[in-house]
């Protein structure tokens, strides 16, 4: 398949700069994979749409506020880095700009200079660095939390005003460079509304990388070369999974993370096991699902492999038609904007 097929027109004021209040006040598109209905409803409908026994498996990665603003030393001027992924200790690889004058050996400084980076090397491949951070706490997180900055997407301008938007209320393990964002429209609330109800909560950890939102370069998206992200899944989890489906009730992935976690791992396995790993699972038309009998996701970029996940999962015609629905009824697109729940 070409990634034309997978564009359409999104007009830039749909594109969400912020998120709903309160969380699940987001808007629901419900589409009904066996008779193709199509319902127009509210997050917090959400009780109302699933039975007692199915299971919500979530993404309880948790966003670094991985962006940090500071100085060259000693020319004072202005740099960015972004983690991106830690490599051993202190050292990590990071995105910098102005990356051409981030040579091996330059120093960044942030803050009140408790925090700095040292370039060690630039990958000659993608132009990533290879970074060793100092600082004076225990942990470098404690001076992310004191400096850095959540990293948003690139369309999303408006800075925000609390950090803990762009994070789920479930979030726990650090690690993610951008948000799994299906999950931020729940709200503790909701969470307690479905398990009163008899729908049960599933945990999976996969760490989200800034890979996301590459763009698909390549005209056939088989040219494609995914970026692998690390997941893992506890034995508490793979068996609430297998006990699911052995009672016959749904596995609903909450986000193309968890989706893209539980598939891998039926993948290579051939059920759903305790593990933890790299995956660069690739899912476009024509992949047959393993593990996942429904899907809760955002509205994805155009031509993105996201979209091309939904795709494989709905069916390609009836995605693109969902998503002309979506635009011309003014659903909110990207990290920030609206859902859709596929059962």
């Amino acid at each position: 398949m070409l990634k034309s097929e997978f564009d359409f027109y999104l007009p830039k004021e749909l594109i969400a700069q912020e998120p709903r209040e309160p969380r699940d006040a987001a808007r629901l598109l419900c589409l009904h994979r066996d008779s193709d209905a199509m319902e127009h409803r509210v997050f917090h409908d959400l009780p109302d749409l699933l039975e007692p026994g199915d299971l919500l498996v979530v993404n309880n990665s948790k966003v670094l506020p991985a962006r940090l603003i500071g100085h060259k030393d000693p020319t004072g001027a202005v740099c960015e880095i972004l983690l991106l992924r830690q490599v051993k200790g202190d050292v990590w690889e990071c995105l910098a700009k102005p990356g051409k004058r981030l040579k091996t050996g330059a120093r960044v400084v942030f803050g009140d200079g408790t925090l700095s980076a040292e370039i060690l090397e630039t990958s000659g491949e993608d132009g990533n660095k290879l970074v060793r951070f100092t600082y004076d706490t225990q942990t470098l997180y404690e001076k992310l939390d004191e400096f850095g900055r959540m990293p948003l997407p690139p369309y999303i301008q408006k800075q925000l005003e609390d950090q803990s938007q762009y994070q789920t209320v479930y979030a726990k393990e650090l690690g993610s460079a951008a948000a799994p964002t299906a999950g931020l429209h729940f709200t503790p609330e909701l969470m307690q509304t479905l398990r009163e109800k008899g729908i049960r909560f599933a945990e999976l950890t996969l760490h989200v990388g800034l890979g996301t939102f590459r763009p698909v370069k390549e005209d056939d998206i088989l040219d494609h070369k995914m970026h692998s992200e690390w997941y893992c899944i506890d034995e508490e989890t793979a068996a609430l999974i297998r006990e699911t489906k052995r009672a016959g009730k749904r596995v609903i992935a909450v986000g193309t993370t968890s989706c893209r976690t539980l598939e891998a791992v039926a993948t290579k396995y051939g059920d759903i096991r305790a593990c933890s790993g790299d995956t660069d699972i690739f899912i476009y038309p024509g992949y047959q699902f393993k593990a996942i009998d429904g899907l809760i996701t955002n509205f994805h970029l155009p031509e993105s492999t996201l979209i091309m996940l939904v795709s494989a999962f709905y069916g390609y015609e009836k995605t693109m038609h969902a998503y002309e629905t979506a635009v011309k009824e003014k659903y909110r697109f990207f990290s920030f904007g609206d859902a859709m729940i596929l059962l």
